[in-house]
């Protein structure tokens, strides 16, 4: 079955850090670049960070450059993101996706990727 599945979330208190996983299943994951999104309650879905598919190219959104770090390992076919000095505004549901775009530019436009994960709770509070 093609999937990605996201892990690793959970509740954490404010300035605390936390690692999410993106698993991918049913396909190589080499061949695709990766973007992290989040949707927090009564907001639209943002994307927050890409990687391409050698991972020699990275993006960060304003709001999470300098606190988060996405990186891959193409042999454990998973994606990660590290995250870092969280805050409450960072509370929110995290997907990952995959996409064939290779520059990552405008990766936060959703409709460049076409497969997306079932998301993870992240929960910033003390």
């Amino acid at each position: 079955q093609v999937q990605l599945v996201e892990s690793g979330g959970g509740l954490v208190q404010p300035g605390g850090s936390l690692r999410l996983s993106c698993a991918a299943s049913g396909f190589t994951l080499d061949y695709y670049a990766i973007a992290w999104f989040r949707q927090a309650p009564g907001k639209e879905r943002e994307g927050i960070t890409y990687i391409s598919k050698s991972g020699d190219n990275t993006v960060y959104s304003d709001s999470v450059k300098g606190r988060f770090t996405i990186s891959r390992d193409n042999a454990k076919n998973t994606v990660y993101l590290q995250m870092s000095s969280l805050k409450p505004e960072d509370t929110a549901v995290y997907y990952c996706a995959r996409t064939t775009y290779t520059t990552g530019r405008y990766f936060y436009s959703e409709n460049l990727y076409n497969l997306w994960g079932q998301g993870t709770q992240v929960t910033v509070s003390s």
